[in-house]
């Protein structure tokens, strides 16, 4: 057996929790909290009262609350910080996704008959990494190449092993030397900008290809989409997206005859296609243009078959709890006083985060904030986003669950008047190891 470890703190602080008289109000507390990791602690007052006469109908203060305070979940996206709020998050988009496809959550049932793809768009190539490459389930060699080149680091590059599934090296550059990372940064940081340009093109080649203007197209079609971002081993981001096609009233009003699946699939290639970010000449550089990788995947959602609405939402899902910590790298930003050698992360990642911050002093990409967004290996985006129309919202989704769940106080819709102050976040040892046994018995 493995030797277990035992912290005298954590252990004591959970037999002062078991033992203090208002255990059950602060085990009731983490229950409802979800087994939130990191829980919200709020200190203040609610006071209910008769919205006609302004009479006081109950009175609530976290006064009487174990440790005065109120434990709320933090409600994080990432899986990294809080498996249990990751894993609402994570279901809550899976319901939006779908709801955009097949209808439900008070997009109409009709949705599923308009003209729909999953598109993958990818980064360019920075250079050969080590990968695992695979055909009729067959390992092949990662960079098997006769007389292969030696770069001016004097590495050959190529690479005969086949790379199980989880090897460490996976994603690392042949060769750190020859590696862009500039160019890795800089297409994560204008990934955004380049799917705006992405979306205002599509939405051109499909006014065209009508025979209308932008402005004559809002009252035929609109063009609806969710996307997500995925982090690839070697740390650039390749972005997912649902994007649909819809009359001028959003999914409860049919696009025209003409707007249909294969004119779709035609203007994602041509926007894929022409779109560009300049970025411009820096110190030690000259200017360059990024582009969207060469792979373009582009398949339509069927009802039945291996890329069903269910299978598209699940692997929208899934990502949306992920970001750049899954390829080696921190979930927190990286202040200027930490020391990159000692950072616990990939080499090729501290590379990439040293990119960040010698690119944020260059007066070129100043603006772009890399510091920042360090630890997020330059990227700047949202990872989960949608179009206004697309389906509901992550906020409509807990708005309902919470209407749902909540018992009705008083007979009347009081007016609630609240003071609340934050407090702090988290759980100590001993309260950590109570809540993990809370949440797993649940």
């Amino acid at each position: 057996m493995p030797p277990t470890t035992r912290n005298a703190h954590a252990i004591d602080g959970m037999i002062s929790r078991l033992n203090a008289p208002d255990y059950d109000r602060w085990a009731a507390q983490i229950r409802r909290a979800g087994g939130c990791a990191q829980p919200i602690h709020l200190r203040g007052r609610a006071e209910y009262r008769d919205r006609q006469t302004g009479a006081l109908l109950h009175r609530y203060t976290t006064r009487t609350e174990p440790d005065g305070v109120l434990r709320l979940p933090c409600k994080t996206r990432r899986a990294s910080r809080c498996p249990a709020c990751a894993e609402t998050y994570r279901a809550d988009t899976y319901h939006l996704i779908r709801a955009g496809l097949i209808g439900g959550k008070g997009v109409p049932a009709s949705v599923a008959s308009h003209p729909c793809l999953f598109v993958t768009l990818t980064a360019p190539s920075f250079g050969p990494v080590h990968t695992r490459r695979e055909h009729h389930g067959k390992t092949h060699p990662c960079h098997a190449r006769r007389a292969a080149p030696t770069c001016g680091h004097g590495r050959v590059l190529s690479c005969k092993a086949r790379h199980r599934i989880h090897e460490p090296v996976l994603g690392e550059p042949l060769c750190p030397g020859c590696y862009d990372h500039a160019g890795s940064v800089l297409f994560n940081a204008l990934a955004p900008l380049l799917w705006k340009r992405f979306t205002d093109a599509l939405r051109r080649h499909l006014a065209k290809s009508g025979g209308l203007t932008l402005k004559e197209m809002r009252e035929h079609l609109a063009v609806s989409f969710a996307k997500v971002a995925e982090y690839q081993r070697r740390g650039v981001v390749h972005l997912h997206a649902v994007i649909r096609l819809d009359g001028p009233d959003g999914p409860s009003s049919r696009p025209p005859t003409w707007a249909t699946c294969d004119l779709l699939t035609a203007a994602v290639t041509h926007a894929a296609r022409v779109v560009r970010a300049d970025v411009p000449a820096l110190d030690d550089e000259s200017a360059r243009v990024l582009r969207w990788g060469a792979q373009l995947d582009i398949r339509p959602i069927t009802l039945s078959g291996d890329l069903t609405e269910s299978a598209v939402a699940a692997y929208i899902a899934k990502y949306a709890t992920k970001a750049a910590e899954c390829v080696g790298t921190l979930d927190r930003p990286i202040r200027l006083t930490d020391d990159l050698a000692a950072l616990p992360v990939r080499d090729h990642a501290r590379r990439l985060i040293a990119e960040c911050f010698r690119l944020n002093n260059q007066e070129a990409t100043a603006d772009l904030n890399l510091a920042h967004w360090a630890h997020m290996l330059g990227f700047r985006g949202h990872f989960s986003t949608r179009s206004r129309h697309y389906s509901v919202g992550i906020g409509d989704i807990r708005t309902e669950r919470t209407a749902h769940a909540r018992l009705p106080l008083l007979d009347d819709d009081p007016e609630i008047v609240g003071t609340w102050e934050y407090v702090g976040r988290g759980l100590s040892l001993g309260d950590a190891l109570i809540a993990d046994s809370l949440s797993g018995a649940r």
